[in-house]
């Protein structure tokens, strides 16, 4: 008898009744089930319990029983348990409580430790008895598996509608579901452009970010539907996001195909579901052609590949878009000795942004060398004017590719800012109806009303004169910069491309029209490989950059020229005699005499000073010793031009030529002075 179960020390204690439905729409529809639940109550009264310390708790009321996370009815019921309050609880069966077998064993040792007894609609048990705790376990069990039952019941009717491509899911923007339950595409014509625009600009740009860029610079919005809330399924226009960008691109129902188990959903420790992508080779089904898309198979695929090859990956990028730096074949190079894809690397080196390509793939993978480096800079600029080369026939075809282009985007952007007026003006018209047909009594609901229209009214205002406005600029771009632009491409390509006002983006954009990838092998000298669009290749050789050792060494003709004049001259008239002559240094600078002084340390080379001394030339300290007299007396006699003097320049030294056939005489006042001495010759000697 349930009574022998119950003692006064249960009774002394409250009863907890424990009500649940697994969702929300089970609340709504199974009333009946509620009820009984309900109805236990009566059963703890009858078992001796007063009516008010039976307590009710029903906060999880259309919450799944498959995990104690996130139900805080049952983790109060836990709690009321392990504090000894609770004398008996009750559920109407143990699915009621708990579906998983370590929620309902956890709180089967609670009772059993706190000598708490569980009702359910067969029967009362009390924990501590191992005959009860077999059956309770057995129950615990049969209740979990009759969950895995009803799932798999209900994945079975899934899988079977995936597999003929006829389950119904959230649609994505763009894309909605007829009256007839197929699935088409939405037919409001704005929502079709933009979604239109994204392909359009990514197959132009070929970067997911460069797409999201072009909305921004356009203005243009981009739309999405409300997933919750009071507003939920509302349309919402607002600024392109990268994410939503990107997810557009991904998706295979753009394509029109009917594509199931993108992603792995796996609970964690705690309660909460994590979902991952998996690879295309893991997805369940995948069927082609099943409703209308944007675009075609064929088309996807190539998205697809761009995307994955603008994936960074161990830090070095794959074949991505074209991006603002200056190295022409970024994402193009291949390495000649390994066969990997090369990066590109940049460096700041004298306010001048140097390039190299660099084949990293070793080094990243296994701890190994870089396999190779190449200088970029003579590279790009061989390929450069092999384009230039390749180019000249196809001028007048490119040009009018890049008029229709342009004038494609042009209508493109018109045509969806067209529609978001129309929008407006509709709105705005919708918001005037509405106003008129309400009640002039009804102040409160008029007032409101009227508001709306007004905002509806600026609305519109507002982007007919935005659309005005780009209108204006895209006619004026149009008819005249553009037209301009074209006819200088067709007569004069090598000065636009060679303009160093034109993007690097855009640059490398017309190279991918021509060059298919150029593969590099660094020897005695640089081989490039150049593989064209079509399969047709051209093999190119370029010298290697020398090093900047070499660069700043003086040429060899120019040393032979400094030491023959340093024969006559100084360091300072050297550098003179060089300028006049058209040298330069190796930055294009003119000599000066600390860059001669420099030269001569560095070749070894003898100064002016120091070759007029090996002639005998003196100071003069020496002239005065030599002759007798003071210095003063030596320079007087040099500037009187008695002595000659040679100036050096050189730390101010100057030179004294030595006296030869002079004698020192004694003039009036004791002053001296030099005087020529001459020696006869025998035939003067006979004349005497």
């Amino acid at each position: 008898m349930p009574e022998l179960k119950i003692t006064n020390a249960h009774l002394e204690r409250d009863a907890y009744l424990y009500v649940r439905q697994s969702t929300p729409r089970q609340v709504l529809e199974n009333t009946e089930s509620t009820q009984r639940q309900y109805a236990l109550r009566e059963r703890a009264v009858a078992l001796g319990w007063p009516f008010e310390r039976v307590h009710i708790i029903d906060c999880d009321l259309g919450k799944t029983g498959s995990q104690a996370a996130g139900r805080d009815g049952f983790q109060q019921l836990v709690s009321e348990v392990a504090l000894g309050k609770a004398g008996m609880i009750m559920g109407l069966e143990v699915s009621r409580l708990a579906r998983n077998c370590a929620d309902w064993h956890r709180l089967m040792e609670l009772c059993e430790i706190a000598s708490t007894l569980i009702l359910d609609e067969d029967g009362l048990y009390d924990p501590a008895t191992f005959n009860d705790k077999l059956l309770l376990g057995l129950k615990g069990e049969l209740s979990q598996a009759e969950l895995h039952f009803l799932k798999a019941r209900m994945r079975g009717g899934v899988l079977n509608k995936a597999r003929r491509g006829e389950l119904e899911m959230r649609p994505p923007i763009g894309m909605v579901y007829l009256p007839d339950g197929s699935l088409g595409i939405d037919p409001d014509r704005e929502i079709q452009s933009a979604i239109r625009l994204v392909f359009d600009t990514f197959e132009r740009t070929g970067s997911a970010m460069q797409t999201v860029r072009y909305f921004h610079e356009q203005d243009l919005r981009f739309p999405r539907r409300i997933r919750a809330g009071e507003r939920k399924g509302e349309l919402f226009w607002g600024p392109a996001e990268p994410t939503r960008i990107t997810q557009i691109l991904h998706n295979p129902r753009y394509a029109g195909a009917f594509v199931y188990g993108r992603t792995r959903t796996r609970r964690k420790p705690d309660g909460k579901s994590v979902s991952r992508k998996v690879p295309r080779e893991e997805w369940q089904f995948l069927i082609r052609d099943v409703h209308p898309g944007y675009i075609s198979w064929d088309r996807f695929e190539a998205n697809q590949k761009r995307l994955a090859e603008n994936i960074l990956a161990f830090s070095m990028r794959r074949l991505g878009p074209p991006r603002e730096g200056p190295a022409l074949l970024q994402g193009r190079v291949l390495c000649g000795l390994c066969g990997e894809r090369m990066g590109v690397h940049y460096w700041r080196e004298k306010e001048k942004i140097e390039i190299s390509y660099v084949c990293q793939e070793a080094s990243v993978h296994r701890g190994s060398k870089v396999c190779q480096r190449v200088p970029g800079s003579v590279v790009d600029r061989a390929v450069s004017d092999l384009l230039l080369e390749l180019v000249q026939p196809l001028i007048l075809e490119v040009a009018l590719a890049v008029e229709q282009e342009v004038k494609a985007r042009c209508a493109e952007t018109d045509a969806l800012r067209r529609q978001q007026v129309e929008r407006a003006r509709y709105e705005a018209e919708l918001a005037r109806r509405r106003y008129m047909s309400v009640d002039p009594g009804n102040r409160l609901v008029a007032g409101s009303l009227e508001a709306e229209w007004n905002e509806k009214l600026r609305a519109h205002a507002a982007a007919q004169e935005d659309y005005e406005r780009h209108t204006e600029q895209q006619r004026r771009l149009s008819e005249e910069e553009v037209r301009q632009k074209v006819l200088s491409l067709a007569t004069d390509f090598p000065r636009i491309w060679n303009d160093p006002e034109l993007e690097a983006r855009e640059r490398k954009r017309m190279l991918r029209l021509l060059i298919e990838d150029v593969t590099l092998i660094k020897a005695d000298q640089i081989t490039a490989h150049v593989r064209l669009r079509g399969g047709a290749t051209r093999t190119l050789t370029v010298n290697r950059p020398l090093p900047m050792a070499r660069i700043r060494k003086t040429k060899p003709e120019v040393v032979v020229q400094i030491d023959a004049l340093l024969n006559e001259y100084c360091d300072r008239e050297v550098a003179e005699i060089l300028n006049q002559r058209g040298h330069r240094t190796w930055q294009n600078q003119p000599y000066t005499l600390k860059k001669i002084e420099r030269i001569r340390r560095v070749y070894h080379l003898k100064s002016r000073f120091s070759r007029l001394r090996e002639q005998g030339l003196l100071t003069a300290k020496e002239m005065s010793k030599t002759l007798g007299v003071c210095e003063t007396t030596v320079h007087e006699w040099a500037r009187s031009g008695s002595l000659r003097r040679i100036d050096c320049y050189t730390h101010g030294n100057s030179l004294y030529e030595p006296l030869r056939g002079t004698t020192i005489i004694k003039g009036r006042g004791g002053r001296r002075a030099l005087q020529p001495t001459f020696t006869a010759t025998n035939s003067e000697q006979g004349a005497i």
